[in-house]
């Protein structure tokens, strides 16, 4: 795929600021061509033929993609690296359940509620500035991870590490959007929504690995660690192939719809990754019964902001594009089964089968590099069998949980990595079919001077779906882990896991019927 990406790429130049141009616009308005550029006068008619257009668009070259999708590979490998690290971090900080659930829950919430705001500020003041300062804030903030001397450090640094992965990630499908057109947009994009599957998947693979293998004596500090030279080499190389974007009409900070937003964002999710490790507390129910009334006060304030001509942090005509609409919708369940598995199965393995933290990511081999090869053949099956695509990767990720639960209940505790092997790919399979091509309708119909919102309230939902997923389905199988022991509140965690993907195939059907 990226062979293909070289040779589609045309000469460009490195005019800043000025995205790409839709493939045969006319030459001779260049308002129109070039939607993101500053306006320059006219120059004075010269006699004899009219001169060649010279400016021509960004483009955004193979080198630069890699970079972006590297730079958006390290926030979503990070939300589920530490997952095999908690055991370890447990042991080692005495940090306790509820401070557990913390240092995943506090980099979750900041990362969700902080997205759509980094997206507007990219829109603002460049894409690529943006970039370049969220990755050297992620940088650092893992570095402060690494080194945490005690479980309340370490919840503040991935609070901070969350905030600058907000800054980070929304600017990648933003200058996406902003700086390739047709098929190489196309290819671009589901590369994208690989890297983001895939990542979750490679977190805890890479983080098991890096756990047993204790580089130098660091531990569970590694998966962290690890974070600082590869966004770094992601930093330089960006100053060097990212061009700069942002919108042609920038907006001011939606100040209320953010405090909404946030306030919405935090009343529902924190309750439910902390009430069950603090035994539900009172606080954790105001909260619950605060978050219709946050929900609604942020859909009125941002209906009146449009109403008014002003730009809303979550503009709602954006959900009466029908290719975001229905495809926001369908992305919220999927996202929430992946994240709540993706922990689920972690603890499982570990406490369950006693599998060490290697065995237990290498586990998901499979699964990830199914993924992958799914997500590489998404662009082609797409365009011959359209949203055909996501169906049928709906039923086989089905199938893949169904034979998951069979093994689970036939050879328990007996498991070994290999015996997993067979559901783990049909399941990689499957979901490597749905998440790319979602994401990519999602994005096909978004207007380019609304790319850094779209994509941003785009990632957004999804965070917030996997944040969500670890919150429902692992307060699920934490809770009857004392009553009916591990091998039977993973089985209800599967199951209930199913159940939701039979919803989400049903969903598809809302779908369009072709993608662009």
């Amino acid at each position: 795929m990226i062979i293909e990406l070289v040779s589609d790429i045309r000469a460009q130049t490195t005019t800043p600021e000025a995205p790409a141009a839709p493939l045969g616009a006319p030459t001779t308005a260049p308002e129109a061509a070039f939607p993101d550029a500053p306006a320059t006068p006219e120059a004075p008619a010269a006699p004899g033929p009219a001169p060649q257009q010279q400016r021509t668009p960004t483009v955004l070259t193979p080198l630069g993609l890699l970079t972006v999708l590297l730079g958006a590979a390290l926030p979503m490998i990070d939300f589920f690296i530490v997952n095999v690290a908690l055991p370890t971090i447990d042991h080692d900080l005495h940090a306790g359940p509820a401070m557990l659930e913390m240092v995943v829950a506090g980099y979750g919430v900041a990362y969700a509620m902080l997205l759509v705001l980094g997206g507007r500020l990219g829109d603002m003041i460049g894409r690529r500035r943006l970039f370049l300062w969220g990755l050297a804030a992620f940088g650092l903030t893992s570095l402060a991870c690494g080194l945490a001397p005690d479980a309340w450090t370490l919840v503040a640094a991935r609070v901070a590490q969350g905030g600058a992965a907000a800054l980070l990630l929304p600017q990648v499908l933003a200058t996406i959007q902003a700086t390739t057109t047709g098929k190489r947009r196309a290819k671009a994009v589901s590369l994208y929504g690989g890297t983001a599957g895939v990542s979750s998947a490679v977190g805890q693979v890479l983080g098991g690995l890096l756990v047993s293998v204790d580089l130098a004596g660091t531990g569970w500090r590694a998966v962290f660690l690890v974070n600082v030279p590869m966004a770094a080499a992601a930093w330089l190389l960006a100053a060097r192939t990212v061009p700069e974007t942002r919108s042609p009409h920038p907006a001011r900070v939606d100040g209320p719809g953010t405090a909404l937003l946030a306030t919405a964002l935090i009343t529902l999710l924190l309750p439910l990754t902390e009430g069950r490790a603090a035994g539900w507390p009172l606080w954790s129910w105001v909260l619950l019964a605060a978050f219709p009334f946050a929900a609604t006060a942020f859909v009125l304030v941002e209906r009146r902001a449009e109403r008014l001509g002003r730009t809303p942090l979550v503009p709602p005509s954006l959900l009466r594009i029908p290719s975001v609409n229905s495809g926001l919708l369908m992305l919220v369940p999927f996202t929430l089964g992946f994240g709540g598995f993706m922990f689920v199965v972690a603890v499982a393995l570990q406490s369950g089968l006693h599998f060490g933290p290697f065995a237990a990511g290498l586990s998901l081999a499979p699964l990830c590099a199914a993924f992958f090869l799914a997500s590489l053949a998404g662009p082609r099956l797409v365009l011959r069998f359209g949203r055909r695509v996501v169906i049928a990767g709906s039923l086989i990720q089905g199938t893949g949980l169904a034979l998951l639960a069979l093994t689970v209940h036939a050879g328990w505790p007996g498991i070994s990595v290999a015996g997993l092997a067979p559901s783990m790919a049909v399941l990689g399979i499957g979901q490597g079919m749905v998440m790319p091509v979602l994401m990519r309708i999602v994005l096909s119909e978004l207007p380019m001077t609304q790319a850094g919102v779209g994509g941003g309230a785009m990632v957004t939902t999804q965070q917030s779906g996997l944040a969500l997923g670890v919150a429902t389905l692992g307060t699920l199988f934490l809770s009857l882990l004392p009553s009916v022991g591990i091998r039977d509140a993973l089985l209800a965690a599967l199951l209930t896991q199913l159940a939701i993907v039979a919803g989400t195939t049903l969903l598809a059907l809302r779908l369009p019927r072709t993608v662009r």
